[in-house]
């Protein structure tokens, strides 16, 4: 039996060490990254709350401790985002950021393209303005 079939993606990616790494990593390239501009805007000055709560989401989501739920309930993405203007613009910036996150830290490139692909659907489905 194959046992990477078996592994959750949180697993797969190393854990949580791991997903706090993606996290950070996607949070610094908003901050340096001046196609990032639009999205950076949308977050407060400082990102340690938003990086907490994207770490706590994407830990339950990859298949590891449900962090967010046991302190939030249900993600509740749309109406969570509903507030912000979430057009293509914004959209295509948060996947530039994820998209090279994910690029420099995951090697294996169907997992990757993977876990981009996924992304990729959530914040289209996110999108609530043009």
């Amino acid at each position: 039996m194959n046992t990477e079939i078996a592994l959750s993606p949180y697993e797969k990616l190393g854990g949580e060490a791991a997903v706090r790494r993606l996290v950070q990593r996607f949070y610094a390239l908003m901050d340096e990254l001046p196609e990032a501009y639009a999205v950076r805007q949308m977050h407060p000055e400082s990102l340690a709350g938003v990086e907490q709560s994207l770490f706590e989401f994407l830990s339950g989501w990859f298949g590891g401790p449900a962090l967010y739920i046991a302190k939030k309930g249900h993600p509740r993405l749309r109406m969570r985002h509903a507030p912000f203007a979430v057009g293509q613009l914004v959209r295509d910036e948060w996947m530039l950021c994820m998209t090279q996150a994910l690029t420099e830290q995951v090697a294996d490139p169907v997992f990757r393209a993977h876990l981009i692909n996924t992304f990729a659907q959530m914040a289209d489905h996110l999108r609530n303005s043009d």
